[in-house]
C-alpha cells in the first residue's frame, strides 16, 4: 500500500483543522464588522474577507468530514487483511493510539484492552517506547523499517509499514517464525545465554555445530565459565572441538557468545584467522614484543588506522601511566590476575580511549595476546570532569584556609598599626613608616580577599540592579585603565533585564575582564563591552557546566589580541595560573572573577582563537525590575566620644583579642576576655556579671561562634552580639538569621570599624 502525497490545498486543510473554530469566528467578526462600517470600499473589503474566512472554514470541516471517512473506511480494509494473520498485527494511529488488531494480537498480547501500541508491549519490552520511536522515524522516511529485539522469551522482530496518511501497520514476529532466521546472515554460530547460563536462543550456524537445541550452557561446554579470547572445548555433534569464544554482555545479565570453530591448536594456520575480520567487537592479535598480527575491521575503525598489521601497538596506543611493554610482557607470562587497562589512542582528528582487555592464547606451541577493546571516551570524559571538579574544590578549600589564617595576621597587624598611628601624629620621625605598614597590610588584605572570591567565601551584598547604570558609573575608571592605544566601546541592550549582583564585586570582574583584555594587546587595538538579553529554550551544556533554560543577561568582553592557546585555556580560571611574563600578574584576576560569578549564582565562559583574540563573557539570571528604595542613612558617630560598656571579647587568635582588647577599651568600655567559647560559657555562670555586647569570633577550636552566643542568650536574651570571622557571612548566615540583635563584621578590620560597630550596638 502507498501513500500518495498530499496536494499543496489539501496539506492547507490538514494544518488548519486544529483552527477552524477561530477561522471560523473570526469569519463571524468581520462579517459584523461589514454591517456596521458605512457603505463604501471598506465596507466591500471586510465583506470579502468574511467570506473568504467562512468558506476556509467550511472547507476545512468538510475535508475534515471526508478525512474522518477515508480513515474508517482505510482501517475497516486493514482489519479485514489483517485479521487473519498468523503474526500479531496492530494499526495505529500518528500518535500511537490502537486503531484495530488482529486475533493474534488480542491473543497473544491482549492488545484490544490497550489504548497505544507501548503499553500493548510493555509487558514485552523493557522501554518499548525508544524501539517504537526509531522505527515510525525510519517508516516515515522509507515506508516501512523493522528491527529485531531480544526479549525474556527470545527473539522477536518489530516491523511497521505506513498504511495511509496517519496510519501504521505494525506486525510482530516471533523467532521460531521468522524466515529470515533460517537464512542468518551471519555466518558465525551465535548463543543468547541468559542468568544461570539457560540458553535463550540458538542461530542456525549454531544448531549445525551444536546439533540440537541445548536448554544449558552446560550441555555446550563442559568447562565453564567461557571466557572472551580464550579457547574452549565445545560439545558438537561431531564430538569435542576446540573453539576461540567471543562473549558480549547485554541487557538484564544477557550475554551473546560467538563460537569459532575449525581453530585447534594443530590445525591454525594464518588463513585460518579469516573469521577475525567478521566479529564485531574489536580485536588485536599481538605478540608478546606488542607487535599487531592481526586486526578485524571494528579495532581499525576504533583505531582510526586502515593497516594495523606490522605495526607496534604502542604507534597507535599510549599509556596513561604504566609502561606498554611492561604490561604486555605480565599479560604473556601470565603474571597478575587482571589484564585490563585505560589507553588513549593516537589519533589526530578526536581524542578517543579505549578500555583494552589482554587475554593469552597459544599458537604453534608460541604465546600470543588477543587484545579486547571497547570505546571508554564517555567513560574517561565523565572522570576528567570530576578530577578537574575535584581539583578545583581543594583549591577552593586550600585558597579559603589560607586567606581565613591571613586575615588573623592582618587584623592584628593593622590593628597595632592603627594603635601606633594613635600616638604619633604628621611631625613624628617615625609617622610615614606606620603609614607604609598600614598601606601594605590593606594591600595583602585585598590580596586575600581575592583568595576569599575564588574559594567563594567572601561576603556578598547583592541587589538587583539595572546593568547599564552599573556599566555608565565605571566607564571613566575603564577609559583610565585601557590608556591611549586600546579603544574601549560599550554597547547594551536599550530593553536589558535587571539581574542580582553585588555592585562593587560585579565591578572588579568587568575590570579584572578588561583588563586581561588591555594586556593581551601592548600594540593597541579595540575592546568591546557588551550586553544583550539571552533566553535559553534550552540546557546549555558547555565547559563541564550546565546552564538551565531561562532569562539570562549576556555581558561579553571581547579582544583583538593573540588569543589562547588550546592547552591553556582549559587552566585561565585557576590561581596564580598566568600567560603573562614574571611580575606582570599574580594569576588572581580571572580566578577571582570566577569564583565572585560563581558566588553570584552566574557563569562565566571562555572563546579564544589563536591570532585572532578572546571572548570572555558573562551570563547572570535575569530578575524584573524593582523601584529603587532610597537606603537609610547611618549618621557617623563621633570619634572621640567616650562609650560606657560592658564588651564580653571572645577570640582564640591572642594577637587580634589583645588589639581588640585594647581598641575597645579606648573607648571607655570595659572589657572582658576569654580565649575560647568554653571559657566564656564559664565566665556567664556568675549571674552578678553584667555584659552589654558579646564580641566573638565565629571559627574557634571547640564550640563555634554561633553555638556558644545561643547557649549564653538563653539566660541573657538582651545582650548584643558582633560577629567577626575571616569567612564569609553566608558561612553561617543561616544561623545569624535565628540570633536576634547580631551583626556581622570581617576581617581584617581596623581600630574604628570595630569600635563604630560596637558602639552602634550599645545605641
Amino acid at each position: 500500500m502507498t501513500t500518495q502525497p498530499l496536494g499543496p490545498i489539501r496539506r492547507a486543510a490538514a494544518r488548519g483543522r486544529p483552527r477552524a473554530a477561530l477561522i471560523l469566528a473570526s469569519a463571524v467578526f468581520f462579517m459584523g464588522a461589514a454591517l456596521v462600517v458605512p457603505d463604501g470600499t471598506a465596507q466591500q473589503i471586510i465583506a470579502g474577507v468574511a467570506a473568504i474566512l467562512g468558506c476556509a472554514a467550511l472547507w476545512i470541516c468538510g475535508y475534515a468530514l471526508f478525512q474522518r471517512s477515508v480513515n474508517r473506511t482505510s482501517a475497516q480494509s486493514l482489519m479485514t487483511l489483517i485479521k487473519h494473520d498468523a503474526s500479531p498485527s496492530i494499526v495505529t494511529s500518528d500518535d500511537g493510539a490502537v486503531v484495530c488488531v488482529n486475533d493474534a494480537a488480542q491473543t497473544v498480547y491482549r492488545a484490544n484492552r490497550c489504548e497505544t501500541l507501548a503499553g500493548a508491549l510493555q509487558n514485552v519490552l523493557a522501554n518499548p517506547g525508544a524501539a517504537l520511536f526509531r522505527l515510525k522515524t525510519a517508516a516515515m522516511a522509507r515506508g516501512s523499517a523493522h528491527e529485531d529485539l531480544v526479549t525474556a522469551s527470545g527473539h522477536i522482530r518489530l516491523s511497521v509499514h505506513r498504511a495511509g496518511e496517519d496510519r501504521f501497520l505494525w506486525r510482530i514476529e516471533r523467532s521460531a517464525d521468522m524466515a529470515a532466521r533460517r537464512a542468518d546472515p551471519l555466518p558465525l554460530p551465535m548463543i543468547t545465554v541468559g542468568r544461570n547460563n539457560a540458553v535463550l536462543f540458538m542461530n542456525d550456524a549454531a544448531r549445525n555445530l551444536v546439533g540440537e537445541r541445548a536448554r544449558t550452557l552446560d550441555r555446550i561446554c563442559p568447562k565453564l565459565p567461557l571466557r572472551s579470547g580464550q579457547f574452549n572445548n565445545i560439545s558438537t555433534r561431531d564430538g569435542l572441538q576446540s573453539c576461540l569464544t567471543v562473549a558480549l554482555e547485554g541487557m538484564a545479565g544477557r550475554r551473546e557468545v560467538f563460537l569459532l570453530p575449525g581453530v585447534a591448536a594443530t590445525e591454525r594456520q594464518p588463513d585460518g584467522w579469516a573469521f577475525f575480520d567478521e566479529l564485531p567487537v574489536p580485536l588485536l592479535k599481538l605478540d608478546p614484543g606488542g607487535q599487531i598480527q592481526l586486526s578485524n575491521r571494528p579495532a581499525r575503525a576504533l583505531l582510526g588506522s586502515d593497516d594495523c598489521q606490522g605495526r607496534p601497538i604502542t604507534d597507535l596506543l599510549e599509556g596513561l601511566g604504566r609502561s606498554l611493554p611492561d604490561w604486555l610482557g605480565d599479560a604473556a607470562k601470565g603474571r597478575g590476575s587482571l589484564h585490563s587497562e585505560f589507553l588513549r589512542v593516537k589519533r589526530a582528528d578526536q581524542d578517543m580511549f579505549v578500555q583494552v582487555t589482554l587475554n593469552r592464547a597459544s599458537e604453534e606451541g608460541q604465546t600470543v595476546l588477543i587484545a579486547v577493546l571497547s570505546d571508554a571516551t564517555e567513560l574517561k570524559s565523565l572522570e576528567a570532569q570530576f578530577v578537574q571538579s575535584q581539583k578545583m574544590q581543594a583549591i577552593g578549600q586550600l585558597a579559603g584556609g589560607v586567606a581565613h589564617d591571613f586575615n588573623n595576621l592582618l587584623t592584628a597587624i593593622s590593628g597595632h598599626c592603627d594603635l601606633l598611628l594613635l600616638r604619633h601624629d604628621q611631625g613624628d620621625s617615625d609617622y610615614n613608616d606606620l603609614v607604609q605598614i598600614n598601606q601594605n597590610a590593606n594591600r595583602a588584605a585585598s590580596l586575600v580577599n581575592q583568595l576569599l572570591a575564588y574559594s567563594r567565601k567572601q561576603t556578598l551584598r547583592p541587589e538587583v540592579m539595572d546593568l547599564r547604570d552599573a556599566m555608565s558609573d565605571l566607564t571613566h575608571l575603564l577609559n583610565r585603565l585601557v590608556g591611549e592605544k586600546v579603544i574601549l566601546s560599550l554597547t547594551h541592550d536599550p530593553m536589558l533585564w535587571s539581574i542580582r549582583a553585588d555592585k562593587r564585586q560585579l565591578e572588579q570582574v568587568v575590570m579584572n575582564l578588561v583588563v586581561n583584555a588591555r594586556d593581551a594587546m601592548p600594540e593597541g587595538g579595540e575592546i568591546r563591552l557588551t550586553t544583550e538579553n539571552v533566553t535559553l529554550t534550552e540546557p546549555l551544556n558547555r565547559d563541564r557546566a550546565v546552564v538551565a533554560p531561562g532569562r539570562y543577561v549576556r555581558v561579553a568582553v571581547t579582544d583583538e589580541g593573540g588569543g589562547i592557546s588550546s592547552d591553556k585555556l582549559q587552566k585561565v580560571f585557576e590561581p596564580f595560573f598566568t600567560t603573562k611574563r614574571t611580575g606582570e600578574g599574580t594569576g588572581l584576576g580571572l580566578s577571582t572573577a570566577y569564583g565572585i560569578v560563581k558566588q553570584t549564582g552566574g557563569f562565566i565562559f571562555v572563546d579564544s582563537e589563536h591570532g585572532v583574540g578572546s571572548q570572555f563573557f558573562l551570563l547572570f539570571p535575569a530578575y524584573d525590575a524593582v523601584e529603587d528604595v532610597p537606603k537609610p542613612t547611618i549618621a557617623p558617630l563621633p570619634v572621640e566620644s567616650p562609650v560606657d560598656g560592658v564588651v564580653l571579647l571572645v577570640e582564640d587568635e591572642a594577637p587580634v583579642r589583645a588589639f581588640a582588647s585594647r581598641a575597645l577599651q579606648l573607648r571607655g568600655l570595659t572589657v572582658l576576655e576569654a580565649e575560647s567559647a568554653e571559657d566564656a560559657l564559664e565566665m556567664l555562670k556568675d549571674d552578678a556579671l553584667e555584659v552589654d555586647v558579646f564580641v566573638t569570633d565565629v571559627v574557634m577550636p571547640g564550640l563555634n561562634g554561633p553555638s556558644w552566643v545561643q547557649q549564653a542568650l538563653k539566660s541573657r536574651p538582651d545582650v548584643r552580639v558582633v560577629f567577626v570571622s575571616g569567612y564569609a557571612e553566608e558561612d553561617f548566615g543561616d544561623t545569624q538569621s535565628r540570633i536576634p540583635n547580631s551583626v556581622f563584621l570581617p576581617k581584617p578590620f581596623s581600630l574604628t570599624e570595630l569600635t563604630e560597630i560596637v558602639q552602634r550596638q550599645l545605641n
